[in-house]
């Protein structure tokens, strides 16, 4: 348990070895940037803050978007006293001990008390329910952050007694704020060194909507000019910070594109040993869940596809599982998705097919659309011969019938091409079948139909 006994904003110490993120933290609503949606005058957290109503919060986002930052506000701006807990390592008897001591600064003095507790969704129900006559009496003012819905990882009657603020992500124009500020204001690096407008760029793409990490990917390229007694940071010389920083929380000196390309690579070859050792790897390291979601989602339909047709469900419900969990537990999420993919069949099959369609159409090869396929919803679309001698595929025994579909230049054209592996053998089997129908070179009693489902692979 931390305490802290704020002074008012103007006189705030400064502390100038403190992390650029903390000594850049805003100390008024006003310097809060990127959640507009809860600064709007009269808003309930302005109202909270500038009418020193005694409100329980429960601010919910993602990492990096000022959580922390609000609740010192609250405390700060308003005078009353703060008192941190993490739920971490905080207990019930922590808890009773911060509400008893309110209960009785109260009493004595009026003072209220500010008590924020990080990472709420840690605490179990008993410890959630401790908090619950405390908040409802208003014997605290309670400000708790998390990064999980908090539907789900907070009691009702708990949620019921808090007012639920919702932090969005940074956007880049946001965190350009945020980085342009540290580059001029005294209290971050007072104008010592100015950001290529490429670096700044580059800066923004990393943090990924997280100030902090923006303001430490900064810090540390600024300690390479420096260094290096230079009063510019380019490019090059931020992503050499850049992977200097990285390299401090990884104890493998991993590169971030190397491992994620091995991860990758070895999910592709069925090494599912291999793909767990780089995910771990990431972990460790600190590697944004998400991006890791993202890339199992991208392999799922690449390197997989159809051979498998449930990859890519598995690999959106980790991503899924990602967002709504949050780290750690989503590591199991992420290890079942991987171990999923790296075991499944594999088929390259989709990506060839959509890469083969997109080089004709880019090279000219777009006919007009058949007047059969054409829009007749609207008024005059008859006179114009539009669906004219359609023919409606579930009036046919076996759903499909002979017609024709691409436009004159593409008919024949042969996109996808199923491997022999997986649930795709199956569809190599049957798509033939279905092109000899569609294109009335089989009869369409050989197409098979309803009376066949997929196997599982």
């Amino acid at each position: 348990m931390t305490l802290f006994e704020p002074e008012p904003p103007q006189a705030e110490a400064f502390d100038p070895t403190a992390p650029l993120a903390a000594r850049m933290r805003p100390r008024s609503l006003d310097e809060v940037v990127g959640q507009d949606h809860l600064l709007a005058p009269g808003s309930p957290l302005r109202r909270l803050v500038e009418g020193d109503a005694p409100m329980s919060l429960i601010l919910f986002g993602p990492p990096g978007t000022g959580k922390t930052t609000l609740a010192q506000i609250v405390s700060g701006v308003t005078q009353r006293r703060f008192v941190q807990l993490s739920a971490l390592n905080a207990g019930v008897k922590d808890v009773r001990a911060v509400i008893e001591q309110a209960r009785t600064d109260l009493g004595r003095s009026g003072r209220q008390t500010v008590l924020f507790i990080d990472e709420i969704h840690r605490f179990s129900k008993t410890q959630q329910d401790s908090l619950l006559h405390a908040v409802e009496a208003r014997h605290v003012t309670l400000v708790a952050a998390t990064t999980e819905n908090p539907f789900f990882s907070i009691v009702s009657p708990l949620l019921s007694r808090s007012l639920l603020l919702s932090l969005q992500p940074l956007d880049e124009d946001a965190i350009g704020l945020l980085v342009d500020r540290a580059l001029s204001d005294e209290r971050g690096l007072a104008g010592a060194v100015s950001l290529d407008e490429d670096a700044r760029a580059h800066l923004l793409r990393i943090a990924g909507g997280d100030a902090r990490r923006a303001l430490t990917a900064l810090e540390a390229a600024a300690g390479t000019a420096a260094a290096e007694q230079r009063d510019r940071i380019g490019l090059a010389m931020l992503e050499q910070a850049v992977d200097t920083a990285a390299v401090r929380y990884d104890r493998d000196g991993d590169q971030h594109y190397d491992v994620i390309s091995a991860f990758i690579k070895s999910i592709r070859g069925s090494d599912a040993d291999a793909a767990l050792h780089y995910l771990a790897r990431m972990i460790e390291a600190g590697e944004d869940p998400r991006f890791i979601a993202r890339r199992l989602v991208v392999h799922a339909s690449e390197d997989v596809g159809l051979a498998d047709p449930t990859a890519l469900l598995a690999a959106t419900a980790a991503a899924q599982a990602v967002q709504l969990i949050g780290m750690p537990e989503a590591r199991i999420n992420l290890a079942q998705a991987t171990i999923h993919l790296a075991l499944a069949p594999k088929s390259n099959a989709v990506v060839a097919a959509i890469d083969a369609a997109l080089a004709d159409v880019r090279a000219g090869l777009a006919g007009t659309v058949p007047p059969a396929l054409r829009d007749a919803h609207y008024a005059g679309a008859q006179q114009l011969g539009h669906g004219k001698r359609y023919r409606y595929p579930h009036d046919a025994a076996e759903g499909v019938l002979t017609q024709q579909y691409p436009p004159d230049e593409l008919v024949g054209r042969d996109y996808y091409q199923p491997a022999d592996r997986g649930a795709e053998r199956y569809l190599a089997e049957r798509l033939p079948r279905l092109r000899g129908v569609v294109r009335g070179t089989a009869p369409a009693e050989r197409a098979g139909g309803a009376e066949r489902s997929m196997p599982q692979p």
